[in-house]
């Protein structure tokens, strides 16, 4: 894909992967561009979602960001605290974030998943103004909804390897299944 093309997709939205009746709807931050560009959520090829989710047992294969609809046959789900596609999260301002947080607030109200795991701590800390969260489950919820931070996948996140990312979400795919 050229600059141009990427370039191109900061106007574009892409669309949740949601229904009713979720186990987990997992929130990443933002778009990236390439996301943005092709229609597909954890698009670039050094994000690690799709590896962590099977390594977690979310899913019995890897999945590829163009397969991202099958999700919901494991009733999981995919959207992001903030709509706008960017290079960078950190592109990101506290105030979109804390938006981004109101309006999740009330996407997950309205669609009820029973777990909302967001990947990205930090951006679930401003998203929620606790400046305190960790990663696991958090005490806040959103109606009977129970939310878990989970670590940021994108490669530049260097602190988790996919094998300790992977034991996080397996954890969260722990409690989603005791809680059925």
């Amino acid at each position: 894909m050229t600059p141009e093309e990427l370039n191109a997709a900061r106007d574009r939205v892409l669309p949740d992967v949601v229904a009713g009746g979720l186990r987990v709807l997992f929130c990443g931050i933002n778009p990236g561009l390439l996301s943005a560009a092709t229609g597909h959520h954890f698009a670039r090829p050094g994000n690690r979602f799709w590896p962590v989710l099977h390594l977690s047992g979310f899913t019995p294969r890897r999945l590829y960001p163009a397969e991202q609809e099958e999700l919901l046959t494991y009733r999981l789900g995919l959207t992001n605290v903030v709509a706008r596609p960017t290079a960078r999260a950190d592109e990101l301002s506290a105030e979109e974030l804390r938006e981004g947080g109101r309006i999740l607030t009330a996407k997950v109200t309205e669609l009820r998943p029973r777990w909302l795991a967001v990947v990205g701590v930090t951006a679930y800390r401003t998203a929620f103004g606790d400046r305190h969260a960790a990663i696991g489950e958090q005490t806040r919820t959103i109606g009977p909804t129970r939310i878990w931070a989970l670590p940021n996948p994108s490669g530049l996140n260097a602190h988790w390897t996919a094998d300790t990312m992977a034991q996080e979400y397996a954890r969260l795919r722990a409690a989603a299944e005791d809680a059925r």
